[in-house]
């Protein structure tokens, strides 16, 4: 098993490890510091090096800071996690603050008056610091440090990652990094730019066509890159891990080093730099002299070419054939009233690992039954899992990690007869879903001029969900991929080759949650008799029937009716196929087009 269901922190350590750093923090003069859920890449995920916000407080999300004074803790979180915490945190030692309602800043300036902050600056960004130290009194001192003092006190701290490198083939990447690298180097040159400094591990991964397993879920290797403008690449971090194999498919061009020469070569660098304010660690840009603020390789990352998104079709139908396997036999066992939420997570699981070509779940698998799929990003453990009854939902998020691509996807299924309410809930989410993926759009709009279309019917109703409708995703790569997204804040236009998800929800606590999920690829949209804009649309990659028991018919139009019996005869013509023949008589009926009555 890829995922493991153990309990990994305790709210009962909070207090000790707390007075720990504090304790280490008055020998050094500070005031305070700084905690970040981050690396020196700003990644999702972490290596087990990097937990330091989950260490000190037990919070295991994938995004918090907690900010630590001499009379106050506070952790800061987005709407994902506003009941996680809660459960997870030593709340007579630290305080739960959520990010949508206060930052970091003037919370501190609420809490102290004067005195010295400390942080470490490879575990945040230009952009962070600036906006911090923009907003703090003048009294209230940022102090970068050049070693962590949660590290000091972390006396079991594992060890950092050092997992071979592997080669990632043209077949599936669809351009040789040679091209990638002069194309890039063209654009850095057009911006009177001579170098790039890269620390984005994805960004790199695609540029020179290598993965990696130096942390969970996302086959990225932890790297640092300088690009100059000529194409070739100093790659910081590899040299003691690149076989033969590794170096012939490099090439010449791109010269292998250690970390003890980063800082060297930095501070040779001439001219402009081009660096992301937003991504690349403090500790990089306070040794660069004259920078932009820029990054090279997201954009054309984000736009998958056809080979990336042929392989990411052949993925999605491997995984549906899983998928389909794996409802069929919940429907069959669900009733017996013995299923538990880990079960569930470790039968879905098994029939990805059954295609053979899994290299790895491509995040931990939601699998919330009843209350918990309220937990938006609900982590079974052994400690909380329940068994799934009667008349209750059960969400599943989950995907996998393939070669030819990455999956993500969320079904929301009955167990028997459910909650009139839960229904309607359903179908409104369900027709926030289906507004998304029959869209067209003029071109050169982004994220927030689409996102208020999957959340019209929830807010006709007065629902809504805490969490953007939609992320970009990556070509086995990170599930979660920038710079679009489908979400208010983003107005990042989209493009053909854009691979994204679609994901509206609703979440009642202490009751159920509901989420519907497909990945979609932007494409152009072909021509409409008598219109005169470019107009691009969606196709829809996920191909998993969706629950029809959930639909209150009535609330669909014809329209949203026909959408989705058009999905479900692809579904059933393509995944039937590829099923073994009771799945595929399971997979008949669930695909059964919806009645007009």
């Amino acid at each position: 098993m890829y995922q493991s269901f153990a309990m990994t922190t305790s709210p009962a350590t909070g207090a000790s490890r707390l007075a720990a750093l504090r304790a280490e923090l008055s020998a050094r003069g500070l005031d305070g510091f700084l905690v970040p859920r981050a690396d020196a890449h700003q990644g999702e995920y972490v290596a087990p090096h990097d937990e330091r916000l989950s260490w000190l407080t037990g919070f295991t999300g994938s995004a918090g800071t907690c900010a630590v004074l001499p009379d106050a803790a506070g952790v800061f979180i987005d709407g994902r996690y506003t009941l996680q915490v809660r459960g997870q945190i030593d709340l007579t030692q630290f305080t739960p603050v959520p990010w949508t309602g206060t930052e970091v800043a003037p919370w501190i300036a609420e809490h102290l008056a004067k005195g010295v902050i400390g942080f470490d600056p490879w575990l945040h960004t230009p952009r962070e610091i600036a906006e911090l130290r923009r907003v703090l009194s003048p009294d209230v001192t940022l102090q970068a440090v050049a070693d962590n003092p949660l590290d000091a006190v972390w006396a079991d701290q594992p060890a950092a990652p050092s997992a071979a490198i592997a080669t990632h083939p043209l077949n599936l990447s669809g351009e040789a990094s040679a091209d990638k690298r002069a194309r890039l180097a063209a654009d850095l040159m057009d911006r009177n730019a001579t170098a790039a400094v890269l620390s984005l591990p994805d960004s790199i991964a695609w540029l020179l066509n290598i993965r990696g397993a130096d942390i969970a879920r996302t086959p990225v290797a932890l790297l640092f890159a300088i690009l100059h403008a000529d194409g070739s690449v100093d790659l910081f971090n590899a040299a003691d891990r690149a076989d033969d194999a590794l170096r012939d498919h490099l090439g010449p061009d791109v010269r292998l080093h250690g970390m003890d020469t980063f800082a060297q070569q930095l501070d040779a660098l001439d001219g402009t730099i081009a660096l992301d304010q937003s991504s690349a660690p403090m500790w990089i840009a306070d040794r660069l002299d004259t920078t932009i603020d820029f990054e090279p390789v997201r954009l054309p990352k984000a736009r998958k070419n056809p080979a990336e998104i042929e392989g990411s079709r052949t993925a999605h139908r491997r995984d549906a054939a899983a998928m389909a396997q794996f409802l069929h036999w919940l429907d069959e066992q669900a009733p017996s009233g013995t299923l538990t939420e880990i079960a569930i997570a470790q039968q879905l699981e098994s029939y990805r690992q059954a295609t053979n070509q899994l290299r790895d779940i491509s995040f931990e698998t939601i699998s919330g039954s009843g209350a918990n799929g309220a937990i938006v990003h609900y982590r079974v453990t052994e400690e909380s899992d329940r068994t799934l009854s009667s008349g209750e939902l059960m969400l599943v998020d989950s995907g996998g990690q393939y070669l030819d691509g990455t999956t993500d996807i969320t079904r929301t299924i009955a167990v028997g007869p459910v909650d009139p309410d839960a229904a309607k809930a359903f179908t409104l989410v369900l027709r926030g879903m289906i507004a998304i993926s029959h869209l067209r759009w003029p071109a050169g709009l982004g994220g927030a001029h689409l996102d208020a279309l999957a959340r019209a019917p929830l807010w006709s109703a007065g629902m809504d969900y805490a969490h953007g409708t939609g992320h970009g995703v990556g070509a086995y790569l990170g599930v979660h991929e920038g710079p679009q997204s489908l979400s208010r804040r983003s107005t990042v236009p989209f493009e053909p080759g854009n691979i994204l998800s679609n994901e509206p929800g609703y979440y009642r606590e202490g009751a159920f949650g509901i989420r519907i999920e497909n990945l979609l690829v932007v494409q152009d949209a072909s021509n409409i008799a008598g219109g005169d804009a470019a107009m691009l649309g969606f196709e829809t990659l996920t191909l998993v029937p969706i629950d029809r028991r959930l639909i209150v018919l009535h609330l669909l139009s014809a329209e949203e009716r026909d959408w989705l019996n058009r999905y479900h005869s692809r579904v059933y013509a393509e995944i039937g196929p590829l099923v073994p023949p009771a799945t595929r008589e399971w997979l008949k009926a669930a695909c059964a087009p919806l009645s007009e009555d």
